[in-house]
Formats: C-alpha cells, sequence, structure tokens
C-alpha cells in the first residue's frame, strides 16, 4: 500500500498559499469552515452552487456548533443528504489576501437524500458516477474544485477508506 504524505504547500486557484495537512487538527482545534467529500449509492454526491458551480457541500461553522454539526448541517441544507458516517479527514488552511481561512475536510458515507424546501444558495444534490479528470479545467466546477485539496484528498480517501 502506498503511504501518503502527511503534508502539501501549494497555490490555490486564486495564488493563496495553501497548506493542506492530513493530521489530526493541525491548524486549529475549532475550524471556522468545513468541507464534506459525500459518497452516495456508490456515486460521488455534490451540490451546484448557484455563483460557483458544482462542488462538495460545505461552509461556515455556525456560533455554538462543532465542526462535525456544522459538515453534517451543511450536507443537509445543500443536498437534503442524511449522513451515515462522518469521518475527520485532514485540515487546510489558506493564506488569502484578505483573510485567512481553516477548513477541516470530511469523507461522508450519505444514507438518503431528502426533499429540503430551500438548498440555500445551492440547486440541490447532483449525484456523479466519477468525477471528470480534468476537473480543473472544467467551467461546469467550483473554484473549491481546482486546486490540490482535491486532488490529494480523494487520493487519501481512497486508500484509507475504499469508497
Amino acid at each position: 500500500m502506498k503511504v501518503v504524505e502527511a503534508m502539501y504547500t501549494f497555490n490555490d486557484y486564486y495564488k493563496n498559499k495553501v497548506t493542506l495537512s492530513f493530521d489530526n487538527h493541525p491548524y486549529s482545534e475549532q475550524p471556522k469552515h468545513v468541507w464534506v467529500i459525500c459518497k452516495y449509492n456508490k456515486q460521488w454526491l455534490l451540490t451546484r452552487h448557484k455563483d460557483r458551480g458544482l462542488e462538495f457541500p460545505g461552509g461556515k461553522v455556525e456560533q455554538g456548533e462543532t465542526a462535525e454539526e456544522g459538515a453534517i448541517r451543511e450536507v443537509m441544507e445543500e443536498t437534503g443528504g442524511v449522513i451515515k458516517t462522518l469521518q475527520y479527514v485532514g485540515q487546510y488552511y489558506v493564506a488569502g489576501k484578505s483573510e485567512h481561512v481553516i477548513k477541516n475536510i470530511y469523507f461522508a458515507d450519505v444514507v438518503a437524500l431528502t426533499v429540503q424546501p430551500t438548498y440555500y444558495e445551492t440547486d440541490g444534490p447532483v449525484l456523479l458516477v466519477t468525477l471528470p479528470i480534468n476537473v480543473k479545467n472544467n467551467d461546469l466546477y467550483s473554484f473549491i474544485m481546482k486546486d490540490d485539496v482535491l486532488t490529494h484528498t480523494l487520493q487519501y480517501i481512497e486508500e484509507k477508506y475504499d469508497p
């Protein structure tokens, strides 16, 4: 079995420095953002953000909730997905030009999709059997999907969880 490196540094879509780690909360025990890589019935579960395009669900952790609670809520709000299992995968730090962001990454096994009265800033769930190889150059996908966080995280999930 190939060993996945614990830390990567690269620039994101907007040329901000990103540091990604698969260690246990290396940047913050209480991050303010979450991103959830989801599978439902052996398919990738994404959402279509109204402005950004296709992406895995995620967002800000609300006051009074843990990052795990925020991840579960974001998946429900943006896709209607009911999570069976939620695994912490890693965390990344974006040194942005105007602000810094620390985001937990989770891998979720979704057992049901429920119709929501609103999907907030998204158009709801999108299921894909495979993710295209050219996500970085595909205008249908959000900038969030276009940096090496996705590449390294999918490799890590494949090796650790065999989705």
